[in-house]
């Protein structure tokens, strides 16, 4: 499949390059903030129009009805608020701590939270040394299976789950308590992610995605297009176009600035997930035990076949920005590629070029999910199994393979035992410190008010408005 700028009527249409989309609402944010005030898109707009939480059904159909005003304000308002945070200020909120916070999910309920100090090490029982978890919390937290988790980054506060029971769950982890929860989906959730640390996405068996945001959970817009399940959802690292597959077969581009569906193409095969690489300048989607690697013109670059039938994809890359896709399977290990560089690409589907980096070992059974994410300049993956273990594992020596030696086999660095739950969904972020720095440098405690609290999500989102009325 590639981009056909010259669409026929009478045939089928193309999914058309996400570079067009990129570049549609790249140009949609650089017209100046006198033609944003007249357009509506102010913040103080945003707020008028938005809806009330969503909290019970339609009595009439079960579901939300589609004339609701406010929903149709704040899905043309979208573009207002969207936005990736930039490096720097990222990298204001880092976690000089190194603690982490896991959260995994399963069968039997329940999540799981687990803190790390990466910094301290405990005897294993093998007398070697090694990071421990520390369990904050465990507890039931659906009426049935949880099937998704999402926590927020940097110095997660919010974390999401979802399940089968048709409910997403909004917790405040800096205040260890829950919110609520959001019932605008009628089937089970399939997919949560946090695109920003301001707005939450989840997809569901009942074909929709949803966009919130995080000051009020107020629904922004509801995409619609899949005739089936929503298996999977990928946010762009721009957080401007986001990628969809489901049980029709069909991959589906949504533009997050307009809050509407972009197009579609038809894969012949049933899309179990999807995901964007670290650099966004490809993508993979994930049927049985293949992953289909195209390029953002949609061109096909490589497949790989899989010995095992493939449970979740990810994707990290090293300081020299090659890309390596980690695939977590049935064969109880998670393995690493290295991924060709775009001018190595040669798009003849050849998986010949693509070699083994790593396993990453120690589960006894099916690897359900992963999740990771860099600590001072240092990349981590977590995975959860059906065995009932959460694994952590540290890839430095994994990202400095030269290609010159066979692949490398890494046991986790810190290990914690269920006993006999079926994990389902895991999600990392950094622990938010006590103490946050001046713009001079110095730290200063953190007030834990509600008043406070509501200054700090202000002041987030008017950086991030900010910036898109500065984006070029």
């Amino acid at each position: 499949m590639s981009h056909n700028g010259n669409r026929h009527p009478s045939k089928k249409p193309k999914l058309a390059g996400v570079e067009s989309v990129l570049g549609s609402a790249w140009s949609q944010t650089s017209t100046g903030k006198a033609a944003q005030k007249k357009a509506g898109l102010k913040k103080q707009l945003v707020r008028q129009n938005v809806e009330k939480p969503i909290r019970r059904k339609n009595p009439e159909d079960g579901r939300p009805s589609s004339k609701d005003k406010g929903q149709k304000a704040t899905t043309s308002k979208l573009s207002s608020v969207l936005k990736v945070p930039t490096k720097a200020k990222d990298s204001k909120m880092a976690n000089d701590g190194g603690r982490l916070l896991v959260v995994a999910g399963c069968y039997e309920k329940i999540l799981y939270g687990l803190e790390i100090d990466l910094q301290r090490r405990e005897e294993g029982e093998e007398g070697e040394e090694r990071a421990g978890f520390t369990p904050v919390f465990v507890f039931p937290a659906h009426i049935s299976c949880v099937k998704a988790v999402a926590a927020s980054r940097p110095s997660g506060k919010w974390l999401a789950s979802g399940g089968t029971d048709e409910s997403i769950k909004i917790w405040d982890l800096r205040r260890r308590k829950e919110l609520g929860s959001l019932q605008q989906h009628q089937g089970s959730v399939t997919h949560l992610s946090f695109p920003t640390r301001t707005h939450l996405l989840s997809a569901s068996e009942d074909g929709t995605i949803c966009v919130y945001h995080t000051r009020d959970w107020a629904v922004l817009a509801t995409l619609r297009g899949h005739k089936d399940r929503v298996n999977d959802v990928a946010v762009h690292p721009s957080a401007k176009v986001c990628l969809s597959v489901g049980k029709d077969r069909t991959l589906r581009m949504w533009d997050l600035m307009r809050g509407k569906g972009s197009a579609s193409v038809k894969l012949g095969k049933e899309g179990e997930g999807v995901r964007w690489t670290s650099s966004g300048a490809r993508f993979a989607v994930i049927s049985a035990s293949t992953l289909d690697i195209y390029s953002t013109k949609m061109a096909l670059l490589q497949t790989i076949h899989h010995p095992a039938r493939i449970q979740a994809i990810h994707f990290c890359r090293d300081q020299a920005d090659r890309e390596f896709a980690l695939i977590a399977a049935e064969d109880k290990l998670v393995t690493i590629y290295l991924l060709p560089s775009l001018v190595e690409d040669a798009g003849d589907g050849d998986e010949s070029s693509i070699p083994i980096v790593a396993t990453l070992n120690g589960h006894t059974n099916r690897v359900k999910a992963i999740d990771s994410i860099i600590i001072q300049k240092t990349t981590y993956v977590t995975s959860v199994s059906s065995d009932g273990r959460i694994h952590l594992y540290d890839l430095t020596d994994i990202l400095g393979w030269t290609g010159q030696s066979d692949p490398l086999s890494v046991d986790p660095m810190a290990v914690y035992d269920t006993k006999g739950s079926r994990l389902t969904c895991v999600t990392v972020t950094d622990c938010g410190d006590t103490e946050m720095a001046n713009s001079d440098g110095l730290p200063r405690k953190r007030k834990h008010t509600d008043e406070s609290e509501g200054d700090e999500e202000e002041e987030e989102e008017e950086e991030e408005e900010e910036d898109i009325d500065g984006d070029d």
